[in-house]
């Protein structure tokens, strides 16, 4: 089998774990993503629960590239460091300011609290990072290889900084989507599809649903809040730090905009509406998102403009402090006053949302609306699962009975939908030979490869 070749090191059993090796020939190869497998998602035989080594060999890997800072997408980057790898980390400008603080936690969290060993860490990263700008190719130095690599960031509409990526090698261009978000999505400039590739590894998270579009979801949002808080209780939404948190703030901040004075129920009017972020890495990255300003798309520019604040508005209390965070959730528990609560992590598999789910799930008053994707042995997705069942959730070992509503509202996920990623692919002037579904559920894969196998009966789609 000649090269160039692809080998898929995650996201194949799941929509965790991402990482995928472009082999230029036997000795040279790069990486595109290096991800943590989270939930109870897997990838390759006898992996197991949130496998963490590189079980790959990382002598031939000449460089990693990061399609976007997810933890999903680059939290094992750590791991690969350790296991001996060596070269540069190729990634956008937004990615390179927000990287080092997502690996910065990830560190905390998996490896240690010291500071100095922190630090240590942080001044290798940094030197290891590469920024390129969207849009232009970056040649990416291969001194054993007869071979060439050059590679382009386009915009991938998932996150700020968020791109797909295409590969020129040996006369063959290769694209790795990354995560595509969906059109319109705030603070982002729309993706567009490339002009054309031979081989497309093609995310499918939602290979078999479709969302509502932006407006819809800005109403569907507004009317799940009325109705959660006239149960006058607390609203909590499990968010991602990066991305979802700063999407539903702009949401948030635009709904309160168009409303100020309208009441929500009784004595409550949206301009007295509390919204709470309770996490120290969200507010880390809301601040980053804000200097990051010159990579927003033009409706945020010219709200802006305007003396709007969309991350920053006065409705908006956040929380940094651990004590401060005991603190509101022991209050909210005996009070159950109505407000919004945003804090990670957005699958509800740690972080500081656990704590207000073990507070508040018990209570009727309490509403969990979630906002994105809950893999398979998450307690988000337990959650979505059992609560129409007077079911159970398990929490740090002790089990808490679901009286709290819950609600999803699936438009408000980061991910492109069914008809956006079949989208992607017919924009594109010269289609792909071939196709590879990554990074779904066996449902979701099946079911988009049946699609695409109706509309474009001449390209090879498979599913690794």
């Amino acid at each position: 089998m000649g090269f160039p070749q692809i080998i898929h090191h995650g996201a194949v059993n799941g929509v965790t774990g991402s990482c995928h090796e472009l082999q230029l020939d036997k000795n040279n190869s790069v990486l595109i993503d290096c991800g943590l497998f989270q939930g109870a998602e897997t990838s390759g035989a006898g992996s197991s629960f949130e496998r963490l080594n590189i079980e790959f060999s990382v002598q031939p890997i000449k460089a990693l590239i990061v399609t976007h800072c997810h933890i999903d997408h680059v939290g094992r980057i750590p791991y690969l460091m350790a296991a001996g790898f060596d070269g540069s980390i190729y990634c956008t400008e937004s990615t390179a300011r927000l990287l080092p603080l997502v690996l910065e936690d990830a560190v905390k969290i998996g490896f240690t609290k010291n500071r100095r060993l922190i630090n240590q860490f942080l001044k290798v990263l940094k030197n290891k990072i590469v920024a390129v700008p969207y849009g232009q190719w970056q040649k990416i130095d291969m001194p054993e290889s007869e071979d060439t690599l050059k590679i382009k960031f386009k915009p991938a509409g998932h996150i700020l900084g968020s791109a797909y990526i295409e590969c020129d090698v040996n006369k063959q261009r290769i694209t790795f989507s990354g995560d595509l978000g969906g059109p319109y999505t705030p603070l982002l400039p729309n993706p567009k599809s490339p002009y054309k590739t031979d081989v497309l590894v093609l995310e499918s998270t939602y290979g078999d649903k479709n969302h509502v579009n932006r407006k819809q979801r800005k109403i569907q949002l507004k009317e799940r809040v009325v109705q959660c808080l006239q149960n006058k209780g607390v609203v909590l939404i499990p968010a991602f730090s990066i991305g979802r948190t700063q999407e539903l703030l702009y949401e948030l901040e635009e709904i309160i905009h168009q409303n100020r004075e309208k009441t929500i129920y009784q004595q409550l009017i949206w301009d007295d509406l509390e919204i709470i972020v309770d996490s120290p890495l969200a507010s880390k990255f809301t601040e980053v998102y804000k200097e990051l300003k010159p990579h927003w798309d033009a409706e945020a520019k010219r709200k802006v403009k305007r003396g709007r604040h969309p991350l920053s508005f006065e409705q908006l209390t956040t929380i940094n402090e651990h004590q401060e965070h005991l603190a509101t959730v022991e209050y909210l528990k005996k009070t159950a006053r109505p407000c919004i609560v945003l804090a990670a992590s957005g699958m509800c598999a740690g972080g500081r949302i656990v704590n207000y789910l073990k507070a508040l799930i018990e209570d009727k008053r309490t509403d969990v609306l979630f906002v994105g994707y809950q893999a398979v042995g998450t307690a988000g997705r337990n959650i979505q699962q059992y609560a129409d069942q007077n079911g159970y959730v398990e929490m740090d070992d002790e089990r808490y009975t679901i009286n709290a509503g819950v609600y999803t509202l699936s438009g408000y996920s980061a991910h492109a939908d069914q008809n956006t990623l079949i989208r992607f692919i017919k924009r594109m002037r010269i289609k792909p030979k071939e196709i590879r579904l990554v990074h779904g559920d066996e449902q979701a894969k099946r079911v988009l490869k049946e699609n695409l196998q109706n509309l474009f009966p001449d390209i090879n789609t498979w599913i690794p």
